[in-house]
This record gives structure tokens, C-alpha cells and sequence, in this order.
């Protein structure tokens, strides 16, 4: 089994996206968040809640109020998974290049 699989469920819907580039420059709770999109309180936690579970953001009370935090680090599996893609990419279009030049003398 993928042990990836939350994090990419949490990023699969663009709400989720969305709440996570809102919380790259503050800390939010479900209302402040909330009022940023056409859905009810209760949504948005649901959103919030998948993004926790994928690890994505963390969650602090302070007081009565909850305060949901984006979680840098929880991008590293994100950002190995890519660079697999970056290096197959890299390797196709060297060879392409390498092609065409051959070709082209």
C-alpha cells in the first residue's frame, strides 16, 4: 500500500489547493477560512480534516479556538515523487537532443 495516498487525496480537490495557499502566510481557524469560500462551516472542516489526515497541515488549539497550520515538510514525498518525473523527462529530451543532432550533421 501507498503510504502517500492522503497526501495526494488531500491534494486532489482544488478547495483543498486553495486553504493551503491560504495558509502558507497565516495560521487560520475553520471561520477565518470559512469566509474565504460559498460553503458552509462544516465543509470547510471536512476539507480540513482531509488535509490533516494527509499530513498536509497541523492543527493547535489555543483556547477554545483550533488554528490549522501548513506542514512544509509534509511536501517532501510530494517533491520526490515529481523529481522521479523531472529525471525520466530530462533523460527522454537528452535523448531527443542527442537525436536531432545526429540527424541534423
Amino acid at each position: 500500500m501507498n503510504t502517500d495516498q492522503p497526501i495526494f487525496r488531500a491534494l486532489a480537490d482544488p478547495t483543498r489547493r486553495d486553504i493551503l495557499l491560504m495558509l502558507r502566510d497565516t495560521d487560520m481557524t475553520i471561520t477565518q477560512v470559512a469566509s474565504n469560500f460559498d460553503m458552509t462551516r462544516a465543509a470547510v472542516k471536512k476539507h480540513l480534516t482531509v488535509l490533516s489526515d494527509g499530513g498536509l497541515i497541523t492543527v493547535r488549539a489555543n483556547g477554545r479556538e483550533k488554528y490549522n497550520a501548513l506542514n512544509p515538510n509534509a511536501f517532501t514525498p510530494i517533491r520526490d515523487w515529481l523529481s522521479f518525473f523531472d529525471a525520466f523527462w530530462d533523460d527522454r529530451l537528452s535523448t531527443l537532443k542527442t537525436l536531432i543532432e545526429k540527424d541534423s550533421t
